[in-house]
């Protein structure tokens, strides 16, 4: 499946925009895509286990509200963060 990481998180794919991952859910996605960008998992996922407050997923365009979130291999999983500031 594609995978698109947006520009905050850049510095830990290498600056890669796109990536192949693996996986039937985010979480088992988030869990490869770490085993190769090693603390990219951190940057999203709390130690609660939980998605951060600032970050968003988007499968097949919709909405992904947890981790369990089931993908298909052939799904766009697209990572979203906020944008905060003044």
């Amino acid at each position: 499946m594609k995978v698109r990481i947006p520009s905050p998180l850049h510095s830990y794919t290498d600056g890669r925009t796109d990536l192949q991952g693996e996986g039937d859910t985010l979480a088992e996605l988030l869990v490869y895509l770490d085993a190769l960008y090693p603390g990219l998992r951190f940057r999203i996922v709390d130690e609660q286990d939980q998605i951060r407050t600032h970050i968003r997923f988007f499968v097949a365009g919709k909405l992904a509200t947890g981790l369990a979130h089931p993908i298909g291999p052939d799904d766009e999983v697209q990572i979203v963060c906020a944008l905060s500031g003044g």
